[in-house]
């Protein structure tokens, strides 16, 4: 299993960890806010020296009930740090969490950004797909219905898993169609999901490996694990440990976390177990 990044093939072998830049004011979980371009430099360095292969830059929450942002105001909080990232740190991986085709447009060709991460598949922008496909770039296909604003109340499924496998298939079907092959596959735990759909989906996560393409897993200190165990998102370190452990177990290739160094650990236990 491998996917081309810039030309060169990034295998599976052993998973990787993907650290969270979050250039907002009101992520759900405070702790990872970042507003300042130092501050952001500062972070993307101790991330990389903690051993994240790829670090995911994004402006837009997307916490329940959060408004999707106008182009000019998501522009105007990634660009600053686009730029950082362009000047000093071209020899990381960065991706690009984003629904707006435009601005991984501009990301991508101004700034150089190697992966979209979009957590609607698509759905809030017809563009994306072709855009992506002129990009040559890998994309990051989540699973989620509605938007952050509306996704809470669409919970309802005949099949969870099942609903989940078929979105999948044809939205890999749309990219092969138009050339997109390097493709990253992301359940979107805490997205259109209960708390007891989340733990569901967990226990099946290793069904998604029938696609033959890397599975992401996103649990870092959401709401499945603090309100589950009645503590706060900057208590639930310890319990987004033991899930990313679970998830591993289960075929996750990716870990997307607040907290690079005790991810890289959780992969190296597993790698020995």
């Amino acid at each position: 299993m491998n996917i081309n990044i810039k030309g060169k093939l990034q295998n599976f072998d052993t998973p990787l960890v993907m650290g969270i830049l979050n250039l907002t004011p009101d992520s759900f979980y405070a702790g990872s806010r970042v507003r300042e371009k130092k501050t952001a430099e500062d972070k993307i360095a101790v991330m990389h020296s903690d051993g994240a292969e790829i670090i995911d830059i994004g402006a837009m929450s997307s916490r329940p009930g959060a408004p999707i942002l106008s182009t000019e105001e998501e522009w105007s909080r990634l660009e600053p740090v686009l730029k950082i990232v362009s000047a000093k740190f071209q020899n990381l991986c960065f991706s690009l969490d984003t629904i707006n085709s435009e601005i991984a447009k501009r990301a991508v060709e101004d700034y150089g950004i190697d992966i979209i991460n979009d957590i609607s598949g698509g759905n809030l922008d017809a563009k994306m797909f072709e855009t992506i496909a002129s990009l040559n770039v890998p994309y990051i296909i989540m699973h989620m219905r509605g938007t952050p604003e509306t996704m809470q109340q669409l919970t309802d499924y005949k099949s969870l898993t099942g609903d989940i496998i078929y979105y999948f298939s044809e939205k890999i079907r749309q990219l092969n169609s138009l050339g997109v092959n390097d493709i990253i596959i992301d359940p979107g735990f805490g997205f259109s999901k209960t708390i007891e759909q989340n733990y569901s989906l967990l226990n099946k996560l290793d069904e998604f490996s029938v696609f033959g393409v890397p599975v992401l897993a996103g649990l870092s200190r959401k709401s499945m694990i603090w309100k589950e165990l009645g503590i706060t998102p900057a208590e639930a370190l310890n319990g987004t440990t033991a899930l990313n452990m679970y998830a591993l177990i289960k075929g996750a290739n990716i870990l997307r976390v607040h907290d690079v160094k005790e991810a890289i650990e959780v992969v190296r236990l597993f790698g020995k177990v």
